[in-house]
């Protein structure tokens, strides 16, 4: 019986991703990496059948940390080049993600995924490049996002460059700040864990201030200058920029609070197709209409979304963020009559 394409592909990646890769993976991350479905990692039998297929493949796999647990396997430099082919629409991939990161201003990275892309082009042979660049053009055409007008966050490379070394070196640092509120410029020392990318982009780091000792996010366009010093930290153990990340709705950080928004059956099919949050659950009701739960901060943001909506959505708890959706709906009406 043939084997699945599908199947085939997740092979062919599984082993690009066990040589590339020096640590090597083990069952767990294969089980997360190569699920359908994000949300649901593949079971841990599924896993070894593909670790298994993998060795049958490729007799060179080999266990990257003998001895010890859990276990991690590779496959040699250049076992699997045969299946390292790029193809146009892998092409057109990178190239939008570089327009992308130009279109938020994040034009270090763009650089870099341009130059990661130019280095495999270089790597084709003339025939395979005649091949695949007819297909190019109009791949790139279709992905309109990128020419999406709209304001982009200030960013300075220079600063972005700076904070990547500390993440890299684990140096402490002294962020020289614009405070957004009050216009007013101070310095906090910060240990830089990561970025948050969204419509603005912010720096994740712990904050050595004596009101704060805590993770804190710093919007990087207001960030004038940074000094990397030549102290380093230490991580704190167990922190997640992605477990972060969802403790609220955007960026703003607050504690975390029940959230119930209930959609109407006219809006509850578009509604459907939106991951809110990564926390979220959906219950269809009898009436055709959709009520979404999660846990999280970030009221005034959750605020900011709803409004779109408008009146096909009802928040039903909590009672503070239907009272920022209502101020909101009733600033707009007074600004329109004004206009009028």
């Amino acid at each position: 019986m043939p084997m699945r394409y599908e199947k085939a592909e997740t092979l062919v990646r599984l082993a690009l991703d066990l040589q590339g890769s020096l640590a090597g993976l083990s069952l767990d991350e294969i089980r997360e990496r190569y699920a359908p479905d994000p949300e649901t990692p593949l079971s841990r039998r599924t896993a070894e059948r593909l670790r298994d297929a993998i060795e049958r493949l490729f007799p060179q796999l080999e266990q990257a940390n003998p001895g010890e647990l859990p276990k991690r396997w590779r496959l040699p430099t250049a076992t699997a080049n045969g299946f390292a082919a790029v193809d146009a629409e892998e092409l057109a991939a990178l190239a939008t993600a570089a327009a992308v990161l130009r279109r938020d201003n994040l034009n270090d990275q763009a650089e870099k995924v341009e130059t990661a892309a130019a280095k495999l082009r270089a790597g084709l042979k003339r025939q395979t490049i005649a091949r695949i660049e007819p297909d190019l053009e109009p791949l790139l055409a279709a992905d309109g996002l990128v020419c999406r007008p709209g304001p982009k966050p200030r960013i300075d490379a220079e600063i972005v460059a700076a904070l990547r070394r500390a993440i890299i070196g684990q140096n402490r640092v002294t962020l020289h700040y614009r405070y957004r509120g009050s216009g007013k410029r101070g310095y906090d020392r910060v240990h830089p864990y990561g970025f948050l990318y969204g419509n603005r982009h912010y720096l994740v780091a712990w904050s050595e201030n004596t009101r704060a000792r805590d993770f804190r996010s710093f919007a990087l366009s207001n960030v004038e200058r940074v000094e990397i010093r030549d102290e380093m930290f230490e991580r704190a153990p167990g922190f997640s920029l992605v477990d972060y990340a969802a403790r609220s709705f955007g960026v703003f950080q607050e504690e975390p609070f029940d959230v119930v928004w209930k959609f109407t059956p006219k809006a509850a099919p578009d509604a459907h197709e939106f991951l809110f949050h990564p926390t979220q659950t959906m219950e269809d009701q009898p009436d055709g209409s959709l009520i979404v739960r999660f846990r999280a901060g970030g009221a005034q943001e959750m605020a900011w979304h709803l409004f779109t909506w408008g009146s096909e959505v009802e928040v039903v708890k909590p009672k503070r963020l239907k009272q920022l959706l209502h101020a909101r709906g009733s600033a707009r009406s007074c600004q329109s009559a004004e206009a009028d």
